[in-house]
């Protein structure tokens, strides 16, 4: 009876997963192969910000390659010493032409040290010999679910529980049984090269005794010792009988840092007691909720397969109490090296585009385990900050481990200046996006704060005004000793001057009038941006964009950062379509993916849908996988880049989302912009409970090309303000308002939604 109820609540939740949603929504958003990929980036991907399974085939075997997040070499990077090395000293080093000891005391221990590192945990193979042929392969994105078929009618389901650290596996319609076995990295023998990867470190080199595979009946553990005390486990266990064979895994570390729990055999003999039907209810409802956050439908089926799949993504690796998204996240390299950059987090772009897309989508309980990491090592970024810059107040590396602490590498970057500023728009953000006033009190505050001091501590006076003593511009001029420049650099400026804006702002809000006006007095004592009058944004002063480059840090100040905007009036709109134009002059050849997600954001905040659209569609064809992992260089080759490499990150996914959700909705200058940067060929598109500023909820629909109704829900009440949507078609409202010119005014109470429609 326990099962046929089950087996009900299952069927049901399939259902009101697919009714949730318009029946376009999600058509064609699934990925569908006749065959099992043969390598692990090109894998089905599974996850839930603790735990991640990639499913493909090695060798004839089925593969699934499994991974937990906390799976950290963390030795501490003993080579970069701050007793020896300041800032200062690498300001005097810059100075008297002798930058090659710098390169040689951050950069060189990165690249030729194999710690700290993530590290991969193992993985289940299954002889699949006697199956025959596989029929198809699919993921079935809205229940996170991967589904293998083979011509002989056998059928595999396994997923990712979206809650507990657990995989579950189910074969049906078998006539013999099948075997299976836990494969080890292989810790004690060098790796054959994989061309598509990018280090080329072996797993060998951490220096492991090799760990134990221990079968016991119906149960495989596999126990790896790493360094200094920690440790992690592998175990499965399965049951098979009548055809079938349903089996679970876990993974257990001895990282208490993240999520406390018992060994991974003892987890999975509890969960093989409950079943997989109990865990599948409870991970579907998960997924459930997830998607009924929010939703799009767009006239390109392109664009909106891949967006679904970037939310499907960001649904599978981010999580509350889970770290941040680092450069691979769940899904380590399966093959037998360090993964591309060790895994790490980058902080000079790499977590920050990661998570743009969980704003303006509504995902900000998942947003959260960025900003809880942050504040978590807050303390390690202040002794670094002491430490490294003899400064008060608070920057971050910007190349960390699982706690925070740095890893060394390009100094100019990896030592950056400026990291604690971009990592505190997260902050703001957030507050923005949820107006939980306890947030901006206990977090939002005191971040920008203390980054605040710290750049008044850093900066010098020259004639008056403030300047960095040296400033680089990620990563331009890579790292050479020129890309220190004299002159602090739009890049570190637009920080700066943002963070000291929104530093005013936030204390205005918080009623601290004094603290106020301090930061904006220092604001005033920086520079403006540097600008070309014909080519826009310069990288710093007497330094104009005239390279092609893959990241575009001398516009940060347009996106994200929004401190020059189209609002702001001609000269700013002057400046940023001259800048576009000379990023597109420049041309795309040292771009990677991430680049033309970021240029789509740009051109929507320009206004431009048609090029954002095109900058995607360039994305989603030629620098993804078939999975659609984002892997840098131009698959196609197709002339879009002279990068053809294939290291496999995940921030240039994120961002292509943010664009879409740009060119539909914005609200960074306070008002709301509905469909601002659409192709005129989208005359048909619309979207639900996408987030604004103000913590409002919008809903809205164009058809024909007019927008004709619209919903708004306010999570906490205040002031919105909107622009007329409806141009010059008459509107009716259920709800009194202002007008001023084309702005719409309401003053709305927490949970009170408004409806506009076309008359």
């Amino acid at each position: 009876m326990k099962q046929l109820v089950l087996a009900f609540c299952v069927t049901f939740l399939f259902s009101c997963i697919q009714d949730s949603k318009d029946d376009n929504t999600f058509k064609g958003t699934n990925l569908k192969f006749n065959e099992l990929a043969t390598g692990w980036d090109e894998a089905m991907p599974l996850g839930n910000g603790i735990v991640g399974q990639l499913v493909w085939q090695k060798d004839g075997k089925l593969r699934f390659s499994l991974d937990r997040v906390d799976l950290w070499d963390l030795r501490p990077m003993e080579y970069v010493d701050f007793e020896e090395w300041k800032f200062d000293d690498v300001y005097q080093h810059w100075k008297e032409d002798k930058y090659e000891k710098v390169q040689d005391a951050f950069d060189k221990p990165y690249t030729n040290y194999p710690a700290p590192t993530k590290i991969p945990a193992g993985a289940i193979e299954f002889d699949i010999d006697k199956l025959g042929k596989v029929e198809s392969v699919e993921l079935d994105i809205v229940k996170a679910i991967c589904i293998v078929k083979w011509t002989n009618g056998v059928q595999l389901t396994t997923f990712v529980n979206a809650e507990d650290a657990i995989g579950w596996y189910k074969f049906e319609n078998l006539s013999q049984e099948i075997d299976l076995d836990i494969k080890a990295p292989n810790y004690q023998t060098n790796s054959a090269d994989d061309e598509y990867g990018h280090s080329k470190i072996d797993l060998n080199q951490l220096g492991y005794c090799q760990g134990e595979v221990i079968r016991n009946g119906n149960s495989i553990s596999y126990n790896q010792n790493g360094w200094k005390n920690f440790s992690y486990q592998i175990n499965t266990q399965w049951k098979q009988a009548e055809g079938e064979l349903i089996g679970c895994w876990s993974i257990s570390s001895s990282n208490k840092g993240w999520e406390k729990s018992p060994e991974a055999n003892e987890v999975v003999a509890q969960q093989m007691k409950q079943g997989m039907e109990t865990s599948l209810v409870k991970h579907l409802a998960w997924w459930k909720h997830y998607w009924s956050k929010s939703s799009i439908n767009i006239p390109d089926s392109l664009l909106q397969k891949q967006y679904y799949m970037e939310m499907y993504k960001f649904g599978a690796i981010a999580r509350a109490d889970a770290p941040p998204i680092s450069l691979q996240a769940v899904w380590t390299a399966d093959n037998g090296k360090l993964p591309p950059w060790k895994g790490d987090f980058h902080h000079d772009l790499n977590t920050q585009l990661s998570y743009w897309p969980s704003y303006t989508g509504n995902y900000l309980e998942l947003e959260e385990g960025f900003v809880n990491w942050l504040w978590k090592y807050r303390d390690n970024f202040k002794a670094y900050t002491k430490n490294f810059f003899n400064a008060k107040g608070l920057n971050v590396p910007g190349v960390t481990t699982l706690e925070g602490e740095p890893m060394g590498g390009w100094c100019q970057y990896s030592f950056g200046q400026t990291v604690s500023a971009w990592l505190g728009h997260h902050f703001y953000l957030h507050w923005q996006y949820t107006q939980d006033r306890r947030f901006l009190k206990e977090r939002a505050y005191p971040w920008l704060k203390e980054v605040a001091i710290y750049l008044d501590d850093m900066s010098v006076k020259e004639d008056g005004q403030r300047k960095l003593k040296i400033s680089s511009s990620p990563e331009i001029f890579d790292n050479k000793r020129k890309a220190w420049f004299e002159e602090t650099t739009n890049f570190d400026l637009s920080l700066i001057r943002w963070t000291y804006e929104k530093s005013a702002e936030l204390a205005n809000e918080l009623g601290l009038t004094e603290e106020a006006i301090k930061w904006r007095q220092i604001l005033a004592e920086w520079p403006e941006l540097s600008v070309d009058e014909t080519l826009g944004l310069n990288f710093a002063p007497g330094f104009p964009c005239n390279v092609s480059h893959r990241h575009f840090s001398h516009l940060l100040g347009i996106h994200p950062l929004g401190i020059i905007d189209f609002s702001d009036g001609e000269e700013s709109i002057k400046t940023i379509n001259n800048s576009l134009t000379n990023l597109a002059k420049q041309g795309s050849d040292f771009w990677v993916g991430y680049s033309f997600s970021w240029q789509a954001n740009l051109y929507a905040r320009a206004f431009n849908g048609e090029k954002a659209a095109e900058a995607l569609r360039i994305f989603a064809e030629c620098f993804c996988l078939k999975n659609s992992f984002h892997v840098n260089g131009d698959q196609c080759k197709a002339g879009h880049s002279k990068f053809h490499y294939r290291p496999f990150t995940l921030e240039g996914n994120f961002a292509f989302a943010s664009a879409i959700q740009e060119m539909l909705i914005q609200s960074h200058t306070g008002v709301v912009k509905l469909f601002p940067a659409i192709p005129d060929t989208w005359q048909d598109v619309s979207f639900d409970h996408l987030r604004t500023y103000g913590a409002f909820l919008v809903s809205a629909n164009m058809k024909d090309g007019d927008v004709d109704q619209l919903t708004i829900k306010s999570d906490k009440g205040g002031k919105l303000i909107l622009e007329n949507p409806f141009s010059k078609n008459p509107f009716s409202c259920n709800k009194e308002y202002k007008q001023e010119g084309d702005k719409l005014i309401f003053i709305l109470n927490e949970g009170e939604s408004i409806q506009l429609l076309r008359k």
